[in-house]
């Protein structure tokens, strides 16, 4: 006859839910989105993958649909991505000066740049609902008070440069 194992005790604190440690929940913070990119970006690049010319992008889609992760709350905009999905960077709406945007695949996903304070750019490629949640990272960061007055975006190029 064999006697029943001991119980293990339980590694993680209580009330953790199995979250990993280095994603803190906190009590006020609520998910807008949280996804990877857009499924069309990567069926349209294995597509083009069937050319010579068109396997860099197959590569790169491939990348970012395997390890590129998006999580935009009403507090901040986190990007997971990297070798292995190993580099974290994480944005408070406080920090955002600007938000441009682009649409790809017919409008049906876009890129964005978020501009910081001190000059530096997040670049997040093909986001699902782009155009949605860029309406939501400008809400909450004219919510937040940030010092840059608002303006609309009109892609990634400078608005002042003028043609020679």
């Amino acid at each position: 006859m064999s006697s029943p194992t001991p119980a293990l005790p339980n590694p993680q604190p209580p009330g953790s839910q199995g979250l990993p440690p280095s994603q803190p929940l906190t009590a006020n913070e609520t998910v807008f989105y949280e996804g990877g990119p857009a499924r069309g970006d990567l069926i349209v690049n294995l597509v083009l993958g069937l050319t010579l010319i068109g396997l860099p992008f197959t590569v790169g889609a491939i990348v970012r649909a395997l390890w590129l992760r998006y999580r935009i709350t009403n507090r901040r905009v986190s990007v997971s991505g990297g070798w292995l999905g190993r580099d974290r960077t994480q944005v408070v709406y406080s920090q955002i000066s600007e938000v441009r945007a682009v649409p790809r695949g017919f409008g049906a996903w876009g890129d964005m740049v978020l501009v910081l304070n001190d000059g530096a750019r997040l670049e997040m490629r093909s986001v699902p609902r782009f155009r949605e949640l860029e309406t939501f990272i400008e809400a909450q960061r004219q919510a937040r008070g940030s010092a840059a007055p608002a303006r609309p975006s009109s892609g990634f190029g400078d608005q002042n440069r003028q043609s020679a």
